[in-house]
């Protein structure tokens, strides 16, 4: 087996493919976080779909990399000049991994049926969004007949198919030699699961991991960039680090609370201390290279004094305490 000649960590959350994979049949992909089941349709843990999604799972639809929706399970669909009615036409010899067949029977629990290579689905209003939502990982065809041990063990229709998941390390799926459309250029693909930065630097400095997704340690950066074995790629992510407030719950109910909140926060400081510069002020709940992105920044800038004059005039003068509770 042929050795990478460069290996590839980047801080967006896509994973990353290795210079030179093509050389290999197999591939480590390192992950921060590990997935708490294996059912997409249940859970919207990110974790899940990044080592399921369009490989074991696949749906009627699916996203390409530019974002536009292609076909997946669905061949071709047509929209009723109202926009209320889709009918798709499905891929034909399309078999789940334990070898039985996909058809309409299996996506009838939320659609309608007309044959068995025919599903339809009858919308209240019109919804632009359709398309592009059953591509999402949860709206992935399933048997029901396996829906009972998905979580431990998932049965799609993907190129690969699920092999093992030894918890707590790594989760390893194999190439589907039957596989309906265009067959995998892998034949074993593991992700491993390494939450501890120190560990994470570790696994690449060894060259134990051919690429890792999201890794956590930007302050090691500068290292791989000098390294002529790695190839750093930096990019945005779909993902933001907000600060949310319940705005039903004191004291947060008062508008003036919560601006004095963000007005206190000095985002810039928190991205060059946490992230060591890598990241960008949005002051929105969009990404930056969102089509629909708007920098609202200036709304809400770092500025000491207005936090307090604000909270005063809540009624805070001297502060509140509150619990700040945080995800994985």
């Amino acid at each position: 087996m042929a050795h990478l000649r460069k290996r590839i960590l980047g801080t967006c959350a896509a994973a990353l493919m290795a210079t030179g994979v093509a050389a290999k049949n197999d591939i480590t992909v390192a992950m921060q976080l590990e997935p708490p089941h294996l059912d997409p349709t249940s859970a919207a843990a990110g974790a899940i779909d990044q080592v399921l999604y369009s490989n074991v799972f696949e749906g009627l639809t699916r996203f390409m990399g530019d974002g536009s929706v292609v076909p997946g399970l669905a061949q071709s669909w047509e929209i009723s000049d109202d926009g209320l009615t889709y009918t798709f036409k499905l891929q034909s010899g399309v078999t789940f991994h334990d070898g039985t067949t996909m058809d309409a029977a299996d996506v009838k629990f939320s659609l309608t049926v007309v044959d068995p290579s025919t599903v339809e689905i009858k919308l209240s209003e019109p919804d632009g969004n359709l398309l592009f939502n059953l591509a999402w990982g949860d709206a992935v065809i399933v048997a029901p007949e396996s829906i009972d041990n998905i979580k431990q063990l998932p049965i799609g229709t993907g190129a690969f198919k699920f092999t093992s998941w030894t918890q707590g390390d790594n989760i390893r799926i194999e190439k589907n030699p039957n596989y309906w459309g265009t067959p995998a250029a892998l034949d074993i693909a593991t992700f491993k699961f390494i939450s501890d930065p120190t560990a994470a630097f570790a696994s690449m400095m060894a060259e134990d991991v051919d690429v890792f997704a999201g890794f956590p340690a930007p302050e090691n950066l500068p290292q791989f960039e000098a390294d002529p074995r790695f190839q750093v790629l930096v990019g945005s992510t779909e993902g933001e680090t907000i600060l949310a407030m319940n705005n039903k719950q004191p004291p947060f109910d008062d508008p003036k609370v919560r601006a004095a909140v963000a007005h206190a926060i000095d985002r810039q400081a928190t991205i060059d201390g946490a992230m060591f510069g890598y990241g960008t002020p949005i002051g929105t709940h969009f990404a930056p290279h969102n089509p629909a992105y708007v920098d609202q920044t200036a709304l809400s800038l770092h500025d000491i004094e207005k936090s307090k004059a604000l909270l005063a005039e809540a009624g805070f003068a001297d502060g509140f305490e509150t619990t700040l509770d945080l995800p994985p």
